[in-house]
């Protein structure tokens, strides 16, 4: 089977080649490349590139550089600087995925292959009516399931996840058994491609600082001063500089530059059981088109081990509402609720938390 590869340099991508290998397959390696957003050249692009010739050396196997600069810019970015300037907390990974790696890649350059991989931890599970699930991987620690939530239909069926299979130990250990030139390399902790660089950099650089009152919500007392409400997110913790702490993140009021927080560890502010969805975006296809009330669901608001529970109840409008069974944990509008199967197994999609205060007759108060 002919397939694109697609690979980073770091040492996820790097086994799945080496899997794809034992399995038979003929790969083609591909490396998306991104420049800075003052569109000159990213180093830590050249440290990448020179491990993945490493790597189709090692090999001998065909590989690209291709370029998707302006798509991302245009696309994702804009994405993540609209969204953060209205207030609400974006996920790139997300629009990333769907939009250049599965998307303009795929238009321009995957298609031409039987299937494209990646080493996502991830699964793909077909059930016996022919259709093809996305499915987590056994490590929940890095399961990735959540970053491809948003994937059509299409991109998934034409995907194939080498590694999803397996623990990240034991990756590592395949990459140190067949002496990787990258088997040490420590994964990258970046948003989608922006690599090394600085988060809350970028967004100075484009929305510059804007200082506000940080306020005590219960009391209204002015603790301090921010540089922006656009870089907070609720649930934040770390970065707020304030003393006497912990202090959450509860509130942004956007017109009027104002970010609120609440003080201590159990603070209830930092805590919600409902989270009201738009846009809701199925994968494969809605399992409960007949009748979404109440069905029982696994479910994430954010990236992490751990899968919370709960009911789904589609409403008249078309947007839908989790109740959970737990307390939540820093419930940010524009962030994804991503919906699993009540076993965990499956990823049915995902849709955006608005932050509406709504009830359902099955909401506790």
């Amino acid at each position: 089977m002919k397939v694109a590869a697609l690979i980073s340099g770091g040492v996820d991508s790097a086994v799945a080649v080496h899997r794809l290998l034992e399995r038979g397959d003929d790969p083609h390696l591909f490396y998306i490349r991104i420049g800075l957003d003052n569109g000159e050249g990213d180093c830590s692009a050249e440290e990448d590139i020179e491990m993945c010739t490493c790597i189709a050396r090692r090999y001998n196997l065909p590989f690209d550089v291709v370029s998707l600069h302006q798509e991302y810019w245009d696309n994702v970015m804009e994405y993540a600087l609209r969204t953060v300037r209205a207030g609400l907390t974006p996920n790139p990974d997300l629009m990333c995925n769907r939009m250049i790696k599965f998307g303009f890649f795929e238009d321009r350059w995957g298609h031409e292959f039987d299937k494209t991989a990646t080493g996502h931890y991830a699964t793909t599970i077909t059930t016996d009516d022919g259709l093809v699930y996305l499915g987590t991987a056994p490590d929940p620690v890095k399961d990735q399931t959540d970053f491809l939530a948003r994937i059509s239909y299409r991109q998934l069926s034409h995907l194939t996840f080498p590694i999803g299979d397996l623990p990240k130990s034991r990756v590592r250990e395949i990459a140190i058994e067949t002496a990787m030139p990258n088997a040490y390399r420590r994964d990258s902790q970046g948003i989608c491609f922006l690599g090394k660089i600085n988060y809350n950099d970028f967004i100075r650089r484009h929305l510059g600082e804007r200082p506000g009152p940080i306020v005590e919500i219960e009391t209204g007392r002015k603790l301090g001063e921010h540089r922006g409400f656009w870089f907070h997110t609720i649930g934040q913790r770390k970065g707020l500089g304030l003393s006497g702490g912990p202090w959450y993140v509860v509130g942004k009021q956007v017109d009027d530059n104002v970010v609120y927080v609440s003080n201590g560890y159990d603070t209830e502010l930092q805590y919600g059981r409902t989270l009201h969805l738009t846009e809701m975006h199925w994968i494969t296809r809605d399992p409960w088109e007949d009748n979404c009330s109440g069905v029982e669901i696994a479910f994430k608001n954010r990236h992490s081990p751990e899968f919370l529970s709960g009911t789904l109840t589609r409403l008249p409008d078309g947007d839908y509402v989790i109740d959970s069974r737990e307390k939540v944990q820093g419930i940010a509008p524009g962030q994804f609720a991503v919906i699993y199967s009540p076993d965990c197994r499956i990823c049915y999609g995902s849709a955006i938390i608005t932050g509406r205060s709504v009830r359902t007759s099955g909401t506790k108060p």
